[in-house]
């Protein structure tokens, strides 16, 4: 599913949602997936697209082609991305493609993440649960962006976000469609 926002962003925004029960309960990657909508260029869901399907590989890398900036959006899932991202990246970033000889085509872009987890950020440190903090955990991302020639840009991250409320999920939003239309600065941070 692709949603066009209603007005256009100086830099064209591809947001590309990864989570199997967006429609089935996800409060808060709902509201994020409605903020995208309002402020990306286009908004593709995976799960919509590709839950039943074999991923579209020249429609995919085109999307690529066609925006100056892609949005990761999926909840933490075992310390990484849900499995259809995976398999995403692992099907669309070809040689010659995104890497390897004659691979530039993403060269410039800029790779985002927009993430959230059910834990606080307290248990994503040294001192926490789980021991790291996102940003180490989702190193391999930065890393890939890196492989394809992409600036990597700051996480955003919604922490709590199974515990949040209507309030608070709407700040959420707020801060993210900010993160969409503001992400284009790599020095750019929430705080």
């Amino acid at each position: 599913m692709m949603i066009s926002p209603k007005h256009e962003e100086q830099k064209k925004t591809l947001v590309i949602i990864a989570h199997p029960t967006l429609h089935k309960g996800s409060h808060a990657n709902q509201r994020l997936a409605k903020a995208a909508a309002e402020h990306a260029t286009t908004v593709q869901d995976l799960y919509a697209q590709y839950s039943n399907a074999p991923i579209d590989i020249e429609r995919e890398q085109k999307l690529l082609l066609e925006h100056d900036r892609i949005i990761f959006q999926f909840p933490i899932w075992w310390y990484s991305c849900p499995s259809l991202l995976k398999q995403w990246l692992d099907d669309v970033m070809t040689y010659g493609f995104a890497h390897g000889e004659g691979g530039n085509k993403l060269h410039g872009k800029e790779w985002g993440l927009a993430v959230t987890a059910g834990g606080s950020d307290m248990t994503y440190s040294q001192q926490g649960y789980n021991l790291y903090p996102l940003e180490q955990l989702l190193r391999p991302f930065e890393v890939t962006a890196s492989v394809v020639g992409a600036t990597f840009l700051p996480l955003f991250v919604v922490y709590n976000a199974m515990g949040l409320n209507d309030e608070e999920l709407t700040l959420k939003a707020e801060e993210y469609a900010n993160y969409l239309t503001s992400a284009m600065d790599p020095s750019y941070s929430l705080a």
